[in-house]
């Protein structure tokens, strides 16, 4: 029987590995918002939940170093994508479970990541956020085991995590369209 995170520990993975192309390039997880960088405050909420805390970076690792148990950064260069940043984050992880997570998400609270947590329920497969009938990849669990399956659609060419993840049966854990806890702040309009 597969633990769920719960009943054992789980890695969470903090993405911030990619380009920042809607923030003129800038890494996002290291923008300024209300004086600290946008990772400050998910580093904040998750921390005392995990003793495997993994930031995917593909740059500024000296300044991400603070903020995690562990790096990692894709295999592949310019910047391929989240999935890319999940296939390297399941591959360091050294719990059954890792949550996943953006770093532009300043907002998420405890109880946000408790019930994800919470929601695997005994069970092996993955849970994602729903709002409204749209996934959000980026607040999702997901266990290891689903490491080779995910490499395999990498490898056959598949570069959306949602796609990726779709691919297996997926559990969704309901949340309000307006939830702000999950508002990405990816544009300099959102950081105003």
């Amino acid at each position: 029987m597969t633990l769920s995170p719960t009943e054992s520990s789980s890695s969470i993975l903090l993405l911030a590995g990619g380009r920042g192309q809607r923030m003129g390039g800038q890494d996002k997880g290291l923008i300024e918002w209300r004086g600290r960088p946008l990772i400050g405050y998910v580093h904040e909420v998750v921390r005392p939940l995990t003793d495997d805390l993994i930031i995917s970076c593909n740059r500024n690792q000296q300044r991400y170093e603070a903020f995690a148990d562990q790096l990692v950064s894709d295999e592949q260069q310019d910047f391929p994508g989240p999935l890319a940043g999940v296939l390297a984050g399941l591959g360091a992880a050294r719990h059954a479970w890792v949550l996943v997570l953006a770093c532009d998400a300043p907002r998420i609270d405890r109880t946000l990541i408790e019930h994800l947590l919470q929601g695997a329920d005994g069970g092996s497969l993955p849970l994602m956020i729903r709002q409204e009938g749209q996934w959000q990849p980026m607040f999702s669990l997901i266990p290891i085991r689903l490491l080779p399956v995910l490499r395999q659609r990498w490898e056959a060419g598949e570069r959306s995590l949602l796609r990726a993840l779709l691919s297996q049966d997926l559990r969704a854990l309901e949340c309000a369209a307006d939830d702000p806890r999950l508002t990405n702040f990816n544009t300099p309009d959102l950081l105003a």
